[in-house]
């Protein structure tokens, strides 16, 4: 009995002395990188203020929230507005646009920057490199009010500068922004125009980092541009394009709320009303506080399932995912 107590009372006391040594560790690095965490603060309070704590308005989805009842007194409802949502005609409707409009961006979009960024990266003059880049990169800082307000001033039937080059080789004009058929076409057109050049970025980056060594072995190997292309780049920035193509998952149910807005008027409804223009209609114009809730609570959902869902098939086919 004493050696099994002095036993126990002999482990109490090292569990004791390694959390002290841990405490003690933990409060030296804190000292020792005291400024590091300083300048971490303010990123953390961003997220803490602005990204955390709104949070708790999720809950408006389950309730029938009434401004002059608050927050507090109005009923709940439980999941009362996914089922009007869910069973409301509409829905297809806005399911089909937004997936569409993910699904081009997806095939057209997507590549863009990394061709762009292979292209860049075969250009040996320092100089003309660094102008390309800069001449690419400047659309990004554009607001998108100033690219949609180009888009009519080029493709409006009053005088747009695109309609007046078609009546005079076609003989007629089209009328581009009131067509469904075009609004596609011209979202994915803005997109590539105004991100790809920015886009470029990540994928330079990585790039630079690819041992130059590798492509000087290869050329004594007698590979060409192309073969170097397809067995050193590439592979080189595979994992990057991959934590990118994960990433864009959880955006498949978000188009973006400025730019279709925009864009979108009377004639081209059927094919430019998304989840987010949606969301805006009813919770804004209309005051359903509740219903545009759960509508974006039903997007965040998906979302995070799709992100889930493409970091396991990456990890799964042996490809580094997001953790």
């Amino acid at each position: 009995m004493k050696e099994a107590a002095a036993s126990r009372k002999g482990e109490f006391i090292q569990t004791s002395r390694a959390q002290g040594a841990r405490k003690s560790t933990i409060w030296g690095r804190l000292r020792k990188d005291k400024w590091l965490y300083v300048l971490l603060t303010p990123g953390l309070l961003y997220f803490l203020i602005f990204k955390y704590v709104p949070m708790w308005g999720v809950l408006l989805a389950f309730k029938n929230y009434q401004p002059f009842l608050g927050f507090w007194k109005s009923d709940w409802v439980g999941l009362e507005h996914f089922r009007v949502f869910f069973d409301n005609p509409e829905f297809f409707m806005l399911l089909r646009n937004t997936l569409l409009l993910s699904f081009y961006n997806l095939i057209f979009y997507f590549p863009a920057p990394i061709l762009l960024a292979l292209l860049l990266n075969e250009i040996r003059v320092s100089f003309y490199k660094r102008t390309i880049q800069t001449l690419i990169y400047v659309p990004h800082f554009i607001s998108l009010v100033i690219v949609a307000s180009l888009t009519y001033v080029f493709l409006t039937t009053e005088g747009g500068l695109i309609n007046e080059m078609l009546q005079k080789y076609i003989g007629h004009k089209i009328d581009f922004l009131a067509s469904p058929d075009w609004f596609r076409p011209m979202i994915i057109l803005q997109t590539m125009w105004k991100e790809c050049g920015f886009g470029t970025i990540i994928f330079l980056a990585a790039l630079a980092g690819v041992d130059s060594q590798q492509y000087e072995a290869a050329i004594m190997d007698g590979a060409n541009r192309f073969r170097q292309l397809w067995h050193i780049t590439l592979p080189s920035i595979r994992s990057t394009i991959i934590i990118l193509l994960i990433l864009r998952m959880g955006d498949v149910l978000d188009n973006g709320f400025e730019q279709i807005f925009l864009m979108r008027n009377p004639l081209n409804r059927e094919v430019a009303e998304v989840f987010d223009t949606y969301v805006y209609m009813m919770g804004i114009t209309q005051g359903a506080f509740s219903y545009s809730t759960a509508v974006g609570l039903f997007k965040a959902v998906v979302g995070v399932i799709l992100v889930l869902g493409a970091n396991w098939t990456a990890k799964r086919f042996g490809q580094s995912g997001i953790y």
